[in-house]
């Protein structure tokens, strides 16, 4: 042994040799749990990370509008309130000072991007063809920040001049249209105005491409007598899980009301959330079942070899020496297993990339392994053998020099 290392490092490498099968088993059983952690929360964010791209490719983080109109009985002279009246259909209207509130919006750190949107019901008409659509007129150098129509186009290209229209692939095998076709806008003001579609889009939601025809934000305005004002404002958040708690603020700030994506997909968020809470449970038995395992097999090491402890004290050992050689047994158990184990975890995730594709051969969704991921399963399996001895290792520090010499 080298003079140089300390006593309980020697001691615990030396016990760990000395019950190599012991060793061995306990090491590849802490890599089988580390490598189930890995796995495990590597698949799930990598699946929890492609359901919310999915979902938020075709809507933003939290949508702006004008508040809702409410129709106000009046009192009679004796202070009664008049005849109950029915909720008023709401009009489209536009949202009053947009400029200053979008200006106040881009210069929140919270908010990534801000597009201002001028949308409403219209008419797509093509010779016999009629459809309900949504028309949405926006500024493309900001919308794509928020929804990548750009990223989208399967057929043309994203140019949306005056007199130039961008439209989903379902609308068009609707409409018979393709690219360099006209098509005529009706809208609910009885504007009408006859575009050229510059490009088709595919936003992997299928009501979204039968329904969105976007133009420009002028045009849009236009049609829907909405001149100079927009409806909506979209936003995109640096955090997209804070998108309802900065909705409520915002709708507290500003008077609008505030539609964040949470709220608007309220069962998929509590599935995400379920989903979340299942795997950490998992996790921690998983991880809970591994201190158990080191910490049996400690036990058993500390009766196995009892007289050998009692000479090291009779020799002179301290009983903090001891504990720090059990405790030191522990972490390196933990620490060897956490390096198995995220090389295991490494072989399954290339393995399920492999297996797991659709049937056009690409993979399910994309999965990467964070390097802090590898690094707080190694820490927490070191710990987590750390602590797991600690129980053997007071035994081992207690034990009288006479009487476990004396078995």
């Amino acid at each position: 042994m080298h003079p140089w290392l300390p006593f309980e490092w020697i001691a615990a490498t030396r016990f760990l040799r000395e019950g190599r099968m012991q060793s061995l088993l306990i090491i590849v059983g802490v890599g089988v749990g580390v490598s189930v952690i890995v796995f495990m929360s590597a698949l799930l964010s990598g699946l929890q990370s492609n359901l919310v791209k999915r979902t938020l490719s075709s809507q933003a983080h939290i949508v702006l509008l004008p508040p809702e109109e409410v129709a106000r009985p009046q009192r009679d002279d004796d202070g009664d309130l008049g005849p109950l009246l029915q909720k008023q259909a709401q009009r489209l209207r536009s949202i009053d000072q947009w400029q200053k509130i979008r200006d106040r919006l881009g210069a929140l750190p919270e908010i990534a991007a801000v597009s201002p949107v001028a949308s409403g019901p219209a008419f797509a008409v093509r010779g016999d063809a009629n459809k309900s659509v949504t028309l949405l007129g926006i500024e493309p150098e900001h919308y794509t920040r928020i929804i990548a129509l750009d990223e989208k186009i399967v057929a043309g290209k994203l140019r949306l001049n005056a007199g130039d229209t961008v439209i989903g692939i379902e609308l068009a095998k609707d409409l018979g249209a393709g690219v360099g076709d006209k098509l005529r806008l009706n809208s609910g003001s009885g504007a009408t105005d006859t575009l050229t579609i510059t490009g088709l889009f595919d936003l992997g939601n299928k009501g979204v491409n039968a329904r969105n025809v976007y133009v420009g934000l002028r045009s849009a305005q236009t049609l829907l007598d909405l001149v100079g004002g927009i409806s909506s404002f979209d936003l995109s958040l640096v955090d997209i899980y804070s998108a309802e708690t900065l909705a409520q603020h915002l709708a507290a700030e500003t008077g609008l009301q505030a539609d964040s994506w949470i709220k608007t997909n309220a069962q998929f968020f509590t599935a995400l959330t379920s989903q979340r809470i299942s795997s950490n449970v998992i996790r921690f038995f998983v991880g809970l079942s591994v201190a158990f395992g080191i910490a049996s097999v400690l036990v058993v090491s500390v009766v196995q070899r009892a007289k050998e402890i009692g000479i090291l004290r009779a020799m002179g050992a301290t009983r903090g020496q001891l504990l720090r050689t059990f405790l030191l047994q522990g972490g390196i158990v933990g620490l060897c297993g956490s390096m198995i184990g995220s090389a295991l975890a490494a072989l399954f995730l290339a393995l399920w990339q492999t297996l797991a594709r659709n049937p056009d051969g690409t993979p399910l969704f994309v999965i990467s392994v964070e390097p802090s991921l590898v690094f707080i399963a190694a820490a927490g399996a070191t710990l987590v053998g750390t602590l797991a001895a600690f129980i053997p290792a007071r035994r081992a520090a207690g034990l009288d020099p006479v009487v476990a010499i004396r078995g």
